[in-house]
């Protein structure tokens, strides 16, 4: 029986039935991408009573932020402007701290402090917390409950983002794939059409991502892409000038699609054609390196440590990248609609793709190191987590590679003729003509043999076997020489039934060699390897996409110590309050603990934990201990034993603290009866 491989549509829905399963495996329940500038402390504290109102209120950061004239804002119990709206830079080396001025006489209250802005990565990041001045009161602030970047705004951007991604991959992956590998697929319409609508799609999504930039960082509404002042603000940031960057230089890049499939295909002269390939090369490399320094310019690249060295790095993986998976794109698209691809095109390839993994390995050792910088961010963060994802599935698309490599070894080429045949753009045109795909051309084989058999001609007969016994001589020269029919038609044929008689044969023998080609099990085999290679490839696209959106592991950990580091400074009318987040390791074993410990002075002290979710609502415990330790002087371990107020709520009276210095308050958190932690954080009191 002759085996015939699927169908590219067919082959296309597994891909993508294939890559939705595994990213949805991936990614179920996962909660939104974080941010990558963190909040790690502010003054005056979550939370925190002081007796007179501050002067201004201040906010740290674990990295560089955009700060607009609204990013801070301070709101009275009745939700009106307690601050003067201007920002002030605080920054000081490493310490990224900014403030705002806050009214005079303000009365005694609870205040909200509201923040947003853009960390320097283009992620937009927000929050807020209260504090009160004399006593707590009622507020009447709502704020809205809106993640920033979400909504269909921040899913749009997402979606935007996911696209420049692919597009990018598949135009300078399909761009090398026919220039160094198969130059011969630059006159293939199937491969034309796959890089010119990546190039569409790349341009497109950055169009979109242009428009959406100021409700992503801002609003969150729709319609307020199309606001003028909004749009010439986002110009303005390093994101809006990286994204007009790159669309100019999507502007060279459609050139050099043009010559690639244009002039290129046209050259017949070895010498001009070697000339225009080297300055395709050079030039389509400078500008795959500028529009992939446009990411690097804009996200993980340029800030944290090391940005010199990080930037081309971020460039080298991104090309090595759009390499390896968009010319493994096209290749699958060449082996689907045009299998007459030589096997010393794929061959090429596989070269170039070892080439690129190795690149990969280089750049991704570094990347990681930046990004994740111990072994504990590797498993702890979720930046380390996808990390590893990322690792293992480039191992599986590099296993499946050598599948790939494999089958090629094993591969025949084309005989001469069929090659020829097969690489003939006229010949395209005729298959599309009468089908285009590979159903249609079956299905114009079967109506050609039922007109040819209906007629008394066979395919392969003497076009003249068929004609009718009666038919005059004379007439069919007269009709051949006055009708102009195609060399080897019958002259008793009219025009019209030749043409169509001819169509159905170059349908019949399109048809045979498909089918003579499909039982090559070494063709075959190539092509569902290669499938399942780029199915990887989509998962690994994704992953890759999603770490762009993640806060890297480094900046999770250094924001964490960070905040356990910087216990406020307790003074008699202040209390030290603290937040300390646990995770127990069994089911509902995430969250935070608030402690408060007023006045937080030497003396008597009372003690009030706030037990919570990760989502703010509270979380009931079974058990909950605290032990003070000064260290400095072999004080303690004072064991603190709080009793339960209300769900998530522990309270303990008369706590005292017999000497001023540096504390180290260690809670121990049960919540089952197997699971528990213990988290500690040093305080100065006193």
């Amino acid at each position: 029986m002759t085996t015939t491989a699927p169908r590219l549509g067919t082959a296309l829905a597994r891909l993508l039935i294939l890559a939705a399963a595994l990213l949805g495996t991936l990614l179920a329940g996962a909660a939104p991408a974080s941010a990558h500038a963190a909040l790690t402390g502010s003054d005056p504290q979550d939370g925190a009573v002081v007796a007179t109102a501050p002067k201004e209120v201040n906010l740290t950061f674990s990295e560089q932020v955009a700060m607009s004239a609204d990013s801070i804002r301070v709101l009275d119990p009745a939700g009106r402007r307690a601050d003067t709206g201007e920002i002030r830079d605080l920054c000081s080396g490493s310490i990224v701290r900014y403030g705002v001025e806050l009214r005079a006489g303000l009365p005694d209250g609870t205040y909200t402090v509201a923040w947003q802005t853009v960390s320097a990565d283009s992620h937009p990041i927000a929050g807020a917390f209260t504090f009160s001045i004399g006593a707590p009161s009622a507020t009447s602030v709502a704020l809205p409950d809106r993640e920033p970047g979400g909504g269909l705004v921040g899913a749009l951007y997402g979606i935007a983002r996911y696209l420049s991604y692919a597009g990018f991959a598949v135009l300078v992956g399909g761009g090398a794939f026919v220039l160094v590998c198969w130059p011969r697929g630059a006159g293939v319409r199937p491969v034309q059409r796959t890089v010119v609508r990546a190039w569409l799609t790349l341009t497109g999504a950055t169009l979109v991502m242009l428009l959406l930039r100021n409700p992503y960082t801002g609003s969150g509404e729709l319609a307020d892409a199309f606001d003028l002042a909004g749009l010439k603000s986002v110009l303005e940031t390093k994101t809006g000038a990286a994204l007009t960057s790159r669309l100019l230089l999507l502007g060279a890049a459609a050139l050099f699609v043009a010559v690639l499939f244009g002039s290129y295909t046209r050259r017949t002269d070895p010498k001009e054609k070697k000339d225009l390939v080297f300055g395709l090369g050079t030039g389509g490399t400078v500008v795959a390196a500028g529009i992939a320094g446009t990411w690097a310019l804009a996200e993980h690249a340029s800030t944290g440590i090391q940005p010199g060295i990080a930037m081309p790095v971020d460039i080298l993986h991104l090309l090595a990248v759009a390499t390896w998976l968009g010319g493994l794109t096209v290749l699958l698209v060449a082996l689907y609609r045009t299998p007459s691809v030589e096997r010393a095109a794929v061959e090429r390839f596989s070269k170039v793709a070892f080439a690129s993994v190795a690149v990969l390995v280089a750049t991704g050792v570094y990347q990681s190191w930046r990004q994740v910088g111990s072994w504990s961010a590797l498993t702890g963060t979720r930046y380390g987590q996808l990390l590893l994802v990322k690792i293992g599935l480039m191992g599986v698309l590099v296993g499946i590679a050598w599948i790939s490599r494999r089958w090629t070894q094993r591969l025949a080429d084309l005989p001469p003729a069929e090659k020829a045949d097969e690489g003939e753009e006229g010949e395209e045109k005729d298959e599309e003509a009468v089908g285009g795909t590979e159903s249609g051309e079956a299905s114009e084989a079967d109506a050609a043999e039922q007109a040819d058999t209906a007629s008394g001609t066979a395919p392969d007969a003497d076009p003249g076997a068929g004609t009718r016994p009666d038919a005059d001589p004379s007439a069919d020269s007269g009709a051949d020489s006055g009708a102009g029919t195609r060399p080897g038609a019958d002259p008793g044929i009219a025009p019209e039934r030749a043409a169509q008689l001819a169509r159905q044969r170059a349908a019949v023998a399109t048809a045979r060699r498909k089918r003579e080609r499909d039982a090559d099990p070494e063709r075959s085999g190539l092509r569902r390897s290669v499938l399942t290679e780029a199915a990887v490839a989509v998962v690994l696209l994704v992953v890759t996409t999603v770490l762009t959106a993640t806060e890297p592991g480094r900046t999770e950990e250094e924001a964490g110590r960070s905040t356990a580091a910087s216990g406020p400074a307790a003074v008699p009318d202040r209390p030290v309050d603290i937040r300390l987040p646990f995770d127990t390791g069994g089911a509902d074993g995430k969250g935070v603990v608030r402690l408060s410990l007023d006045p937080g002075r030497t003396g008597a002290n009372g003690l009030h934990l706030y037990v919570e979710r990760p989502d703010g609502k509270p979380l009931d415990v079974p058990e909950i201990k605290v032990a003070l330790t000064l260290e400095a002087k072999a004080v303690g371990p004072l064991p603190v034993a709080p009793d339960r107020i209300q769900a998530g709520h522990w309270s303990a009276s008369g706590v005292q603290i017999p000497m001023p210095g540096e504390w180290r308050i260690q809670v121990t958190v049960r919540t089952s009866d197997i699971d528990q932690t213990t988290i500690d954080k040093n305080v100065k009191i006193g």
